[in-house]
């Protein structure tokens, strides 16, 4: 099955297959949601059976938008697909662009939605595991010290967004915690 995303072809955005669109490194279209819960983010460890950056760390949830989907359309429908979350209606922070290798050829280089939800205790969590083996809820001062001790571990976009843009993401008070 062909998955076509939108991405940027000689300044006109148009579908491209999503496999192409990383192999040539084109510009494209994506969406990366953050889940906080009591101070802390829920992170979750890609499956193995992921066709880039399999068993590593990433965000709650990143993604590509179907050609005409609104970003949090897309947000909703993928926290939903990859972690059974439903219900909440995540807040839009800020577009953000990244370049980053991910390993066997290919190439994410992204123009990115950026949300983030707030979770109640009681939010239920059911993962797909054909997405994602494991999660869990870190603080944001623990999450920079595993990625800076081990960071092999984590996605390139997480570590870039740790590094380049947290605090376009992250409250004040979870950046006090650093």
């Amino acid at each position: 099955m062909t998955i076509e995303i939108p991405a940027w072809v000689d300044g006109q955005l148009v579908p491209v297959d999503k496999l192409e669109a990383h192999v040539k490194g084109l510009r494209h279209k994506a969406v990366s949601v953050f889940v906080i819960r009591d101070g802390q983010v829920l992170i979750q460890r890609r499956a193995l059976g992921k066709y880039h950056t399999p068993g590593l760390w990433a965000n709650t949830c990143c993604t590509h938008p179907d050609w005409d989907e609104a970003s949090l359309d897309c947000a909703q429908r993928r926290l939903s697909e990859e972690l059974g979350i439903t219900g909440l209606v995540p807040d839009y922070r800020d577009r953000v662009e990244y370049r980053a290798d991910v390993g066997g050829g290919l190439i994410e280089h992204e123009v990115v939605d950026i949300f983030v939800a707030d979770a109640g205790a009681d939010m239920p969590l059911v993962p797909n595991p054909e997405e994602v083996m494991d999660t869990a809820w870190v603080s944001y001062g623990a999450l920079l010290e595993q990625v800076k001790a081990t960071p092999a571990r984590f996605t390139p976009w997480l570590r870039i967004y740790l590094d380049t843009y947290a605090d376009r993401i992250f409250s004040p008070e979870m950046l006090a915690q650093a």
